[in-house]
C-alpha cells in the first residue's frame, strides 16, 4: 500500500462562517461546501444521527486543503478550546507567507493576537503562531534565507 498524497486536514468548528472567513482572509480559497447526513456518513465517522455542514478551503497553489466541519448532530464533548502548543495531539496548521509583517498587521487589525512573538529562526525563516477561531493555532512562516 502506498499513499499517493495528503488530501486535507479536517477541523471541527462551532462557527463555520467565522472559521471560513478567517482562513479566506489569510488567503485560502473556498473550493467546495455542502452538507452531509445519513447512514453512510454515520458508518464512516462512527457516530449516529450525523448532520453536518462543511467547507473545504485550499491554498492558492491548490496543494493544501482544510475541511472545516460544523456538526449539528450529534453534539460534541467540548474540551479545551485553547490548548497550549505542547498539549498532545494535533496542535497547529502551518502556512508559508510572502510578507509576514503585513500578514501579522492585518490579523492584529482584525483583533487576532499572536500566541507568542514573531521570531527569526537562524537565517532561514521568520515565524510566529497566531490563535485563530475555535482555538486553532496557525503557524505563519516567511522564508528569508
Amino acid at each position: 500500500m502506498t499513499i499517493q498524497r495528503m488530501d486535507h486536514v479536517g477541523i471541527v468548528v462551532d462557527d463555520l462562517a467565522a472559521a471560513t472567513a478567517f482562513f479566506v482572509e489569510l488567503g485560502l480559497e473556498v473550493q467546495r461546501e455542502g452538507a452531509v447526513e445519513g447512514h453512510w456518513v454515520d458508518r464512516v465517522v462512527g457516530l449516529e444521527g450525523v448532520r453536518a455542514d462543511f467547507v473545504v478551503v485550499q491554498t492558492p497553489d491548490g496543494h493544501g486543503r482544510l475541511e472545516l466541519t460544523k456538526y449539528h448532530t450529534p453534539t460534541g464533548s467540548g474540551g479545551n478550546r485553547n490548548p497550549s502548543a505542547n498539549t498532545p495531539g494535533m496542535r497547529h496548521v502551518a502556512f508559508a507567507v510572502e510578507d509576514i509583517d503585513t500578514v501579522v498587521a492585518s490579523l492584529r487589525s482584525r483583533g487576532e493576537e499572536l500566541v507568542g512573538e514573531l521570531e527569526r529562526y537562524k537565517d532561514n525563516y521568520r515565524l510566529c503562531y497566531v490563535r485563530g477561531p475555535e482555538g486553532i493555532i496557525v503557524e505563519l512562516s516567511e522564508r528569508i534565507g
